[in-house]
């Protein structure tokens, strides 16, 4: 086939698809209506807002947004505009303060503060035209009420490169809105998995307001993938039974999950649990809760200290549908932090000031399940001549699966003891910095200071094959431990456990934890050594050596019999005796981080 011919194929297949509708694929849509849909105003209205005037069918540009918020701001005392930021192709990021006591909104004990963040991926915008609705009707409307006793703080488009990367073709498994941005910045950095590491500049920008404002609860608004079910609005946080924070944990249970799902019931909405399915083609055989590590949002927020609900709406509802939900769950979030705010800072400042002797780097899941009564839809197994397999065909039919199973991430699959520090070489200057950008204290040695302290070696590892999130992670990794005595000399930096975020610390640098920064690849040095030995120097060495140890040669006789790679290969011989000479690489497979117990 010659390359005109493909050309001209390519190009019929893009108009095909350019003037197919989301319902030509896509389930069948339940009717929908509720009480949420008289938020909406009309196109007359002199607040309206750029969504608003399609009907919630469209999202604005970047530029529209923002254009709209400096609008809205300029006209209220209740509000303000910050740039927290800029993205990696220059683009502002913007955040809105909305308080009735602006001067007083950062760190202020007497009034909780919720930080709502959209566009982290940007093709799932929803949460963007919730806020500007809701910022509308606090400065121009009768919600002025919800910030009483509470302040908020609003982040309208995270990913701000790839909002502007829109189209009518980037998210096929999604309803509206027109245009939808991309899910990767402009880095092609997925920002909900970049939480510990920091590399983007978006994120590294996010870090700075969550040190300069401490919110009390993050709310990050995404739309999810997968199944068909009734839900229009799931979200969810690490549960009590397996968090960092359970104080916080607990409140989010106990108090924001019934107040939340009551409000959206009213307003005609149907909140659910953020659960997945564990087989795609078999609903009966249950789904799985998830436990999220600090790679993400609520995992980051939850070994932060920072109690942080994740937002997936469901990606089959229409974007009307979704932005509405949103909104009733902004507007209760607020609502609730007026009137159980103060609980929820006492809780925070518990577990902050909680200093465990052990800690959970990770959970699998429970092989007994709990059970739930599931709102999802009917489907059919239906053949495919094009895969060869079958698929699933959702029907949109309602279904109730009753005592379906639920298999929690709530066993624990690595502990470790919490240690008092960990020390770091002044030569680990990204991890130190960026220790430091998650708000990490972090202090300086400025004389010799000898301490007792655990060395780790690898003795198996296994690099990942591929890049993933711009790093060739540690697939595996294996120890050993010797306790040594050192004096270390002035400019080693030492992090200590007993602060507010040693559990953030711990998550960061130790390295068997999933999202450390060993785990990211942060250390390529300690993989590779820069020195050898010749033949003709390691020969009479080797000799020497067998003469002043006797026992070596039994040793290395030993090694034979049960080494085929040493038999073989002379020069992994030479290699055997090598590693027991000073002059080995002493650095190598060492890693660089120090535990003091």
């Amino acid at each position: 086939m010659n390359i005109r011919l493909i050309s001209i194929l390519s190009t019929s297949i893009l108009l095909t698809l350019a003037t197919a509708r989301a319902e030509d694929w896509l389930p069948p849509l339940p009717a929908w209506h509720g009480d949420s849909e008289a938020l909406i105003k009309a196109k007359s209205h002199p607040w309206v807002s750029p969504a608003e005037l399609s009907g919630l069918k469209e999202s604005p540009d970047y530029n529209t947004t923002i254009a709209y918020l400096r609008k809205l701001v300029d006209s209220s005392d209740l509000l303000e505009m910050e740039q927290f930021g800029t993205s990696a192709q220059g683009r502002a990021l913007y955040l809105v303060k909305a308080s009735a006591a602006l001067h007083k909104i950062a760190q202020n004990p007497q009034r909780p503060l919720l930080l709502v963040q959209a566009g982290i991926h940007s093709g799932e915008i929803d949460g963007k035209d919730a806020g500007l609705m809701l910022l509308r009707d606090i400065a121009h409307g009768d919600k002025a009420k919800l910030l009483a006793n509470a302040d908020l703080l609003f982040i309208p488009v995270f990913s701000a490169d790839g909002h502007e990367r829109r189209s009518a073709t980037n998210r096929m498994n999604q309803r509206g809105p027109v245009l939808q941005g991309w899910r990767a910045t402009a880095q092609n950095l997925n920002l909900n998995r970049d939480y510990s590491k920091a590399d983007a500049p978006e994120m590294q920008a996010l870090l700075g307001v969550l040190n300069k404002y401490q919110p009390d609860l993050y709310i990050d608004v995404h739309v999810t993938d997968g199944e068909d079910y009734q839900y229009d609005v799931t979200y969810g946080f690490n549960e009590p039974f397996a968090a960092i924070s359970p104080n916080a944990a607990s409140w989010l249970a106990k108090l924001y999950r019934p107040a939340v799902n009551s409000a959206l019931e009213n307003a005609g909405h149907i909140p659910g649990p953020l659960v997945f399915g564990v087989d795609s083609k078999d609903f009966s055989k249950g789904l799985s809760g998830w436990t999220a590590s600090p790679r993400y949002s609520n995992g980051y927020g939850d070994v932060r200290h920072l109690p942080t609900v994740l937002v997936e709406n469901h990606s089959l509802k229409p974007y009307r549908q979704r932005v509405l939900g949103t909104y009733i769950l902004l507007e209760q979030s607020l609502k609730l932090l007026n009137e159980q705010g103060k609980a929820l800072i006492l809780a925070r400042q518990a577990d902050m000031q909680a200093r465990p002797k052990r800690m959970v780097l990770n959970y699998k899941a429970s092989e007994q399940p709990d059970f739930i009564d599931f709102k999802g839809m009917s489907y059919q197994l239906r053949p495919s001549e094009i895969s060869g397999d079958s698929y699933v065909y959702w029907t949109g039919e309602p279904k109730l699966y009753e005592k379906l199973p639920l298999y929690w991430d709530k066993v624990a699959d690595k502990e470790v003891p919490v240690p008092t520090a960990y020390w770091l070489p002044p030569e680990q200057h990204q991890v130190i910095a960026r220790l430091k950008l998650h708000g990490i204290d972090v202090t300086t040695l400025d004389k010799p200071t000898k301490v007792s302290v655990q060395q780790l070696n690898v003795v198996a590892y296994r690099f990942a094959d591929k890049p993933f999130e711009g790093h060739f992670m540690l697939q595996d990794a294996r120890f050993n431990k010797q306790t040594v005595s050192r004096t270390l000399p002035v400019g080693w930096v030492k992090v200590s456990t007993d602060q507010a975020l040693g559990r953030l610390a711990v998550a960061l640098l130790e390295p068997t934890a999933p999202d450390s920064f060993f785990s990211w690849g942060f250390f390529p040095g300690m993989f590779e050594r820069t020195e050898y030995f010749e033949p003709y120097a390691i020969e009479p060495l080797i000799e020497r050596m067998l003469v002043q140890q006797p026992e070596l040669k039994a040793q290395f006789e030993q090694a034979l019999t049960q080494d085929e790679t040493l038999r073989a290969n002379p020069r992994e011989r030479y290699n055997w005796f090598y590693q027991k000479m000073p002059y080995y690489d002493q650095a190598y497979l060492k890693y660089p981080v120090l535990i003091e117990p």
